[in-house]
């Protein structure tokens, strides 16, 4: 669903390195490295993440389309080197025969005729969103040097809830406190008072040999109106950004806005009145619809939900079947989280990042930075005064033939 943008990502779990093509970038972004390491650095951390985010060090490394310390406008080439590779590189290893549920061992077998299940897990592992947050920091620069900032935090733990700010009627200097925070908050809490809270499920979770997952919010402040478009379903913005937010793993719902609740709601209740403030723009009484209707942005803050299931390995076995004998067998355990959920949000600024840089190039063209830049300001300068109603009758005027 990207028009201007294409991400491909190669590599395994387990093999020398990941790496990552971003094509479709505007020549002369100057990259934050530092910036870029820090991102990586929040997928890595988490009280209950595995022990392989002890054993890397990512780091981007960009080996194509930046030259003379900028971006040329080709495709942006980067990679991960895996650090584990060395204790897998000349290792015998042992067969393994009993899908886990909640994985892609099973299904992949099916689909890929393997002889082994090894091969499923190595490609479907979220090892891989190492590379979807590289290129996501690259996309979020760009966004940034837009005027466009993205964040995200957990909003719920298992059964631990925050009693966060409803984003929906929350003034934009609270949602930028509350991104703040959870950007050095060590599980990714918004506010103040639930690390505590928030580690204590966690081992909860740890003693009875289980996992978790949770709720993560997700928000773009200052995007302009009129990204994405209703004329196709393919480019209706919410649909594009609900398809690139499941594709990460163990992601299983999103809504835009208030989307659960106002299901319930009347309508009086739930769609954003329109009004007009003393310097003549057009604003929003609130924002239940997550900033986006009909498809396309409206210049509120754009916020989702999304909802990451329990980690599908636990140390507590799950009935399963041996492949070899055909006969009943308790699952194998491999090393994992208990839970990922803070390490997720990056993940999904991320991939918010990649589809919004998509937009805005859609809607400005450019193929340098610059270019991108004259554009959106003109974008921004648009009032209430340049939409020029004719008022008048007409008719639709198909001929009958």
């Amino acid at each position: 669903m990207l028009t201007r943008l294409r991400m491909l990502t190669a590599g395994e779990s387990h093999g020398p390195k990941l790496t990552g093509i971003l094509e479709g970038i505007p020549a002369g972004l100057e990259i934050d490295f530092e910036g870029a390491d820090e991102l990586l650095a929040r997928r890595q951390r988490g009280y209950g993440a595995g022990g392989r985010m002890k054993i890397e060090r990512d780091r981007l490394h960009l080996t194509g389309g930046y030259m003379q310390g900028a971006t040329t406008g080709g495709p942006l080439c980067f990679e991960i080197v895996n650090r584990d590779w060395s204790n897998w590189r000349d290792r015998d290893v042992a067969p393994m025969n009993r899908p886990r549920p909640g994985h892609a061992d099973l299904t992949g077998a099916i689909k890929y005729g393997y002889g082994d299940l090894r091969l499923s897990l190595e490609r479907s592992s979220a090892r891989e969103t190492a590379m979807r947050v590289a290129a996501g920091a690259i996309c979020i620069q760009l966004l940034e040097t837009l005027g466009v900032s993205i964040g995200g935090w957990v909003r719920a733990l298992g059964g631990v809830d925050i009693a966060a700010c409803d984003v929906g009627l929350a003034d934009v200097s609270v949602l930028r406190e509350q991104l703040e925070h959870a950007r050095s908050d060590e599980m990714a809490a918004p506010i103040s008072g639930q690390r505590e809270r928030l580690r204590a499920e966690v081992k909860r979770a740890m003693k009875a040999k289980d996992t978790l997952g949770g709720l993560i919010e997700v928000v773009a402040l200052g995007l302009p109106a009129g990204l994405g478009s209703y004329v196709q379903w393919d480019r209706r913005l919410d649909a594009r950004i609900a398809g690139a937010i499941l594709s990460i793993q163990a992601m299983k719902g999103v809504e835009i806005g208030e989307a659960f609740t106002n299901c319930r709601r009347d309508g009086t209740e739930v769609h954003d009145e329109i009004i007009r403030d003393q310097e003549g723009e057009i604003g929003r009484r609130s924002n239940r619809a997550g900033g986006v209707e009909g498809g396309i942005t409206t210049a509120q803050p754009l916020w989702l939900r999304v909802a990451m299931k329990p980690i599908s390995t636990t140390l507590n076995p799950r009935q399963t079947v041996d492949l070899v004998t055909g006969q009943p067998s308790d699952t194998q355990y491999e090393r994992s989280d208990i839970c990922a959920l803070p390490r997720a949000v990056p993940i999904c600024e991320s991939m918010l990042a990649l589809v919004l840089a998509d937009a805005l190039l859609e809607k400005l063209g450019g193929d340098s930075l610059a270019e991108v830049k004259q554009r959106l300001d003109s974008l921004r300068r648009s009032h209430l005064d340049d939409l020029k109603m004719n008022n008048e009758s007409w008719r639709i005027g198909y001929q009958e033939r």
